[in-house]
């Protein structure tokens, strides 16, 4: 009987991916060429355009997780709980965001919590990578790194696109899989300007993460391209 579930429960995730992929897979087939300073160029121009959400969304981030934190510490399991069940929707909400600006509309601060509109799809991206990645770095840690990378527009293809979690992830992974160096140097940059925003006394990260944020969504735009649709969670 569990066999048989597993099986069919691989055939349904199968059958969602082959409906969802089609544009991806041709995507693939033409080539696209990653342009880091771009992305990081683009994703300055939308921080600065609504660098006050941006900050204050930061600060909450901050103090949700100072709270979860200080839950944890009472040896309670409910902080790990809250952390896992608004992770996806929180991180969808910069996506929404920014996404809406490069549709040329106007943002307001509410549309950061849209992904709870949306939230299992979102909730199920962020788990399913997470789990993913952990048990991949625990395999001599190079898998851990391909999917952390891999993954990188995952929840920009839910919110884009309103795949379903397991296509969008495949998704980001066949597509950056084919430039995985190329995504694996933006990773990078990535990771140092937030360095350097947490050797500002941890201030800097008020603006460096936003700034990631926007940079990734910029980059899925260049590759992807944003449909005239409204993007889950609006």
């Amino acid at each position: 009987m569990g066999i048989f579930i597993i099986y069919a429960v691989s055939w349904r995730l199968k059958g969602m991916e082959s409906r969802g992929l089609e544009g991806v897979n041709a995507l693939i087939q033409r080539g696209y060429t990653v342009k880091i300073g771009e992305y990081i160029s683009q994703g300055w121009k939308l921080f600065k355009k609504n660098a006050g959400g941006y900050i204050v969304f930061t600060i909450v981030l901050i103090l949700i997780n100072i709270v979860v934190t200080k839950i944890n510490e009472s040896a309670s399991p409910l902080g790990t709980v809250i952390r896992l069940v608004v992770t996806g929707p929180l991180t969808a909400g910069w996506y929404i965001v920014a996404f809406k600006q490069l549709r040329n509309r106007l943002p307001e601060f509410a549309d950061f919590f849209k992904g709870f509109n949306n939230f299992l799809p979102f909730f199920l991206v962020s788990l399913i990578t997470g789990i993913l990645i952990v048990l991949g770095m625990l395999l001599l840690i190079l898998p851990g790194i391909y999917l952390a990378v891999a993954y990188m527009f995952a929840m920009a293809f839910a919110v884009a696109q309103r795949m379903d979690f397991w296509t969008a992830m495949e998704a980001s992974r066949k597509l950056i899989t084919k430039n995985w160096f190329s995504f694996f140097g933006f990773a990078l940059v990535l990771f140092l300007i937030n360095l350097g925003g947490a050797l500002l006394l941890g201030v800097g990260l008020l603006v460096t993460i936003p700034l990631s944020a926007c940079a990734v969504a910029a980059a899925y735009a260049d590759v992807v391209g944003l449909g005239p649709e409204l993007s889950a969670g609006e």
